[in-house]
């Protein structure tokens, strides 16, 4: 079913959306919730919730592209419920390893509200996407927006594992002299 279809649906109130996203977008939120959690049950939960996230956002709001506005109420469901759980250590390796990497880069939330609006320091990072190479963008966002394992982003992308550990830090490292120009870091 197309998008714009699917949208107007949500906008009807027509249940309809909801299985209609789910046919179309249930296995994408799944694999974004399951790479940050790593557990199926919590995975399919915050899935569900992302439904429920998106009948309560349209309207008012309507989505440009309804795949990427799934994906990041899916992302936010699931990032909360690893917070939810952080005390117990059970998020799995690599989104506490992607938090780590990049906590050199981007201030915490407390730091970021002291110096700018969130919305700065996302205008921030598109511009910067928007500059570095298409291969650079794709192992950054697979790592740090999907939580994608080295070993994953290697074998996706044909590559060893060091390009991809290489490219990561030289783009972090961009990423940190990006921001304290813009004055986000000092």
């Amino acid at each position: 079913m197309d998008d714009n279809k699917i949208i107007d649906m949500y906008w009807e109130r027509d249940e309809g959306a909801i299985a209609a996203s789910e046919a179309k977008y249930g296995r994408y939120c799944y694999a974004i919730a399951y790479r940050i959690l790593a557990l199926t049950e919590d995975a399919s939960e915050c899935v569900n919730d992302t439904w429920l996230g998106a009948w309560n956002s349209m309207p008012p709001h309507r989505p440009q592209i309804l795949q990427t506005f799934l994906g990041r109420i899916t992302r936010n469901l699931s990032l909360n419920v690893l917070r939810g759980r952080a005390a117990d250590k059970r998020g799995g390796g690599e989104t506490a390893a992607s938090f780590d990497e990049l906590e050199a880069c981007i201030p915490d939330t407390a730091a970021i509200d002291a110096h700018l609006e969130a919305e700065e320091l996302a205008k921030s990072l598109d511009v910067f996407l928007a500059g570095i190479g298409q291969e650079e963008r794709r192992f950054f966002v697979c790592r740090y927006w999907y939580f994608d394992s080295i070993a994953d982003i290697a074998k996706r992308y044909g590559c060893g594992e060091s390009k991809v550990k290489m490219s990561l830090k030289r783009t972090r490292d961009r990423l940190k002299k990006h921001l304290e120009k813009e004055g986000i870091l000092v």
